[in-house]
């Protein structure tokens, strides 16, 4: 969410552009690589334990929030023509393999559910499954569900900034969203996460759980930043909670990739960050984020990847010492080689919907949340995937990746394909993996005829490489987004259940009917039938 009254940053649309190369005097690693030249280290400004959050009162204030437009990224290089496209849905002899059977698609946080009433967009759309629940945060409030019935807790939802009541600041009084909520697998903990921007000094307020139960106490913390932190996104990682944000003053200034202290975290400690700048060649990172019960290789370095080019994805890894913050390490690995492709709506405003002239923006500039990391033992996967289209006036489609590495190394790509299999616009996906190699990737999907819908793919470990089959739209909105509002999503996620690490969660946007600043959420969970 980016609403900011007092900012009036216009001038936020940092361009990436083509050419631009790194300083000379930067330095390198003894492997070659690029070491990232400018590092800071911070303590969290404060930090305590909360008293349990499901005593604190429901807080229906609402408060009128503006949009302010979003940074947009232009990769380097021309709009090429795709060559991994699904133009169809899959063969019939091969949907079976990929069927799913379905759980809970219940309603989120949305326009008339649980005594909600939006007033803000987009809706940041984010959730994630842990032990026995399912936690949604969306602008600006957040809730906590049973996962198996999909029954909403006691005195939810709750406003994001309820989580720091009492603690005093900026954290407590300010509610600005960009939440990011996470299930950290290994500890059975909680991390909830968002900004507060409305007020200087910029923070990014974090939560982590002291149980297995969202709804109990909390470790809370406030990280300082001195420019504008702008479209946060979490990985939990053995070593540390790794974020990006894009910076901005007056221009994009770059990313900058952070790792904060798990371990003092988790124990309610005095924790500190290290932090990494990059240039404004670089922006919209993602940290991998661990799935799956078998954890990396031991020192293993966080992975950062982005969009580069339009045949290329960066490629960064992340080395933290919280004992030594001099011995850490961000370093740029070599650039992964993927298919071409044009960003979706040459990276903006292009999405139709049934029954208006008001298109949607795509976010096509960027890869969306998460970067789903899994260790199969034999070898590492990540998969990611942003939108993407091959002309202006093509119907968007979903790009893909399975990237792998075997021992140690590079990520390079395993598989990818881009999912238009149809006249409609696919796009703002999330994708995650199972424990057997499945892969679902999630989305909304919208045309000229159509209101825009909620719907998933999978595959399986033995599909042909580059197919989805088995489409399921699980949520079709009845009405569209009207004049004025262009914003959609931002973000939305798929996460895989750590308990049986077979059952997907997905959650997105939709509109119940015609309107502005009206949006609804659904979540639902499926199974791919062979994980077992």
């Amino acid at each position: 969410m980016r609403y900011i009254k007092w900012l009036g940053i216009m001038g936020m649309a940092g361009m990436v552009g083509a050419g631009c190369a790194e300083t000379d005097d930067t330095p390198t690693t003894s492997t070659g690589e690029t070491q990232s030249p400018v590092m800071t280290v911070a303590a969290a400004m404060q930090h305590d334990i909360s008293r349990p959050l499901r005593d604190i009162p429901v807080d229906r204030t609402v408060r009128e929030r503006k949009e302010h437009p979003i940074g947009r990224f232009r990769v380097a290089g021309p709009d090429l023509e795709d060559t991994v496209v699904q133009t169809t849905h899959a063969p019939t002899p091969q949907s079976p393999l990929a069927a799913t059977t379905t759980g809970i698609n219940v309603p989120g946080v949305g326009n008339g559910d649980f005594g909600f009433a939006p007033n803000a967009a987009p809706p940041d759309t984010n959730g994630i499954v842990g032990s026995t629940q399912y936690v949604q945060w969306v602008n600006e409030s957040f809730a906590v569900f049973d996962k198996k019935t999909g029954a909403i807790a006691p005195g939810f939802p709750k406003n994001g900034n309820s989580l720091w009541a009492g603690f005093g600041g900026a954290c407590e009084t300010n509610n600005d969203g960009d939440p990011i909520v996470q299930f950290d697998k290994a500890a059975q903990r909680w991390v909830l996460t968002q900004f507060s921007v409305s007020t200087t000094p910029f923070l990014q307020c974090v939560a982590v759980s002291t149980t297995a139960d969202a709804t109990g106490t909390y470790a809370r913390y406030s990280f300082s930043y001195p420019n504008f932190p702008d479209y946060p996104k979490m990985g939990v990682w053995p070593d540390g909670y790794y974020i990006s944000f894009n910076i901005f003053t007056s221009t994009f200034q770059g990313a900058l990739a952070c790792a904060y202290d798990r371990t003092a975290m988790l124990a309610g400690a005095a924790a500190t960050q290290v932090c990494f700048q990059q240039p404004n060649t670089v922006a919209s990172l993602l940290p991998s984020d661990l799935d799956g019960s078998t954890a990396p290789p031991a020192g293993s370095p966080n992975v950062f990847v982005g969009l580069a080019t339009t045949t290329s994805l960066n490629q960064f890894k992340f080395h933290v010492d919280f004992a030594t913050p001099a011995n850490s390490t961000f370093t740029k690995g070599p650039a992964i080689t993927v298919a071409s492709f044009a960003e979706a709506c040459n990276g903006g405003t292009c999405i139709p919907q049934g029954g208006t002239k008001q298109q949607l923006d795509s976010l096509g500039d960027r890869a969306m949340y998460r970067l789903a990391y899994r260790n199969f033992g034999d070898h590492e996967a990540m998969v990611l995937s942003h939108s993407v289209s091959t002309g202006r006036r093509t119907p968007t489609g979903v790009r893909w990746y399975e990237l792998r590495r075997a021992a140690s190394g590079d990520f390079s790509v395993f598989q990818q394909a881009t999912f238009q299999p149809d006249a409609k616009f696919r796009w703002m996906p999330s994708v995650a993996m199972d424990k057997v190699g499945d892969i679902a990737v999630g989305y909304s999907l919208s045309s000229a005829t159509t209101n825009p819908a909620i719907g998933y793919s999978t595959r399986t470990a033995a599909d042909a490489p580059g197919i989805l089959a088995n489409e399921v739209i699980f949520k079709q909105g009845g009405g569209s987004q009207l004049t004025g509002l262009a914003r959609w999503g931002d973000y939305s996620t798929m996460s895989v259940d750590p308990i049986d690490d077979c059952t997907f969660f997905f959650t997105s946007e939709y509109q119940k009917a015609n309107g502005t600043f009206n949006w609804s959420t659904q979540i639902t969970s499926f199974k791919v039938n062979g994980c077992q």
